[in-house]
Order: C-alpha cells, then structure tokens, then sequence
C-alpha cells in the first residue's frame, strides 16, 4: 500500500511530510474553484456558507482525504450548488462541476513550473556558492510534488462517477430521472471507488492519463528558451 511504502523509510516518511500541505491546498483549492464558479454564475450558496476559502477544514471529506493519501487520488466535501439561480441549470452546472479539475490542472502547471525554475537557479550557481543543497531538494521536491497532486486530483475527479465532478459534467445532461436514478446510489459508488482504488484495479489508465497530461505541460514549459 502506497501509505505503507511511503512511511517505510527516512526518504518516504520526509516525502509523505511534505505532500501533506500539497493535498490541503490542492483539496481546498478544488473545492473553492467550484464555489467561485457558482457565485459568479449566479448561485451565492457556497458564498454564504463560508466555503470561497482555502480553509481546509471547510472543505476536506473524511473518505476522499484518505484515499489521497492512502493511494494518491480522492476528492473533498462537495461544495452545496442551488442551479435555481442558474440562468441556464445544465450548462451552469456542467461549468461549475468542470471548475474544480480546471483549477488543478492550473495549479499543477505552477508548481511544475516553479520545479523547473528551482532547478534552473540551483544549475546557475557556481559549484563553489551553492549552498544548503538540502533545502534546494526540498524545494524542488514539493514543487514537484504539488504538481503531481493536482493533476492526480484533476484526472481523477473528471471520471464520469459519483461523487467525482466528472458524474456532474457528464450525467447533467441525461434526462433527471437517469440522472438522480444514479445519483441516489452514490454512497454505494463511493464505497466501490474506494474498493477499486485499493485493488488497483483504476490505478493504471489514471497513472497514464496523469503522465500525458503532465508530458504536455512539460512540453509547453520546455518551449522556453530558459528551460530548454
């Protein structure tokens, strides 16, 4: 289990250490994205409720916390959406739903490109005036790490299931009845997300997915002359 080889050494217990505010931010961002997303469209519930925050206790789910650690991918509390104040309910709740893997993926490019400029200024050092080697490391190392994290998040939650955003982007635009026919056995999809997460029966085509999308960024950052 990924928590297990995480916390196995010297390496892995620093490692998992600094992941833990990458998951908070990138958690509390996600949900945030969606209640801003709503407040401009309209919708002032997550406004009202204190939820336009990057406070992570607004916004962390006990389960989908867990399974970031855990095994990398999970989710946070929803954010409360009321699409009586859309002006146009599928297609505002489709974005509103869209709005938290977007701000991922953002977030993501910012910490890979923040990797890459740590990277860039330890090489320009002389070898003679570097100096605290470690915390460069350590830096990099959770640039690098946020990036990773969010696009985990991003990919993960696009899936088309509840409780994931995907569900809401994808099954808004069946007929209700379909629609909250699914929805009402959400607490049961949730349990198996967790079960399939753990088997590792979902980890594979998530981990490809997450490398194309990280290979392409990467692609547009190195397109910089000063990251080539």
């Amino acid at each position: 289990m990924r928590i297990v080889q995480l916390l196995s050494s010297r390496e892995g217990l620093i490692s998992f250490l600094l992941s833990l505010p990458c998951i908070l931010i990138a958690l509390s961002g996600h949900e945030l994205a969606h209640g801003w997303m709503a407040w401009k469209l309209g919708d002032p519930t997550a406004r009202n409720l204190g939820r336009l925050t990057l406070n992570p206790l607004k916004h962390l789910d006990p389960m989908g916390t867990l399974a970031m650690v855990l095994f990398g991918y999970g989710w946070a509390r929803p954010v409360p959406i009321n699409p009586r104040y859309f002006k146009n309910n599928r297609r505002d709740f489709a974005l509103t739903a869209l709005a938290g893997p977007m701000a991922n993926f953002a977030m993501g490019f910012i910490g890979l490109l923040l990797a890459h400029i740590v990277a860039l200024l330890f090489d320009l050092m002389p070898p003679q005036t570097r100096f605290g080697a470690g915390v460069w490391q350590a830096v990099f190392s959770m640039a690098h790490g946020f990036c990773t994290i969010n696009l985990s998040l991003g990919v993960f939650n696009l899936i088309p299931v509840p409780p994931l955003d995907g569900s809401r982007i994808f099954l808004v635009w069946l007929p209700p009845k379909y629609y909250f026919g699914v929805m009402k056995y959400e607490r049961y999809i949730q349990l198996a997300l967790m079960i399939a997460l753990w088997s590792g029966i979902v980890s594979l085509p998530l981990g490809y997915a997450v490398n194309g999308v990280y290979a392409a960024m990467n692609w547009v950052i190195t397109r910089i002359p000063a990251f080539r």
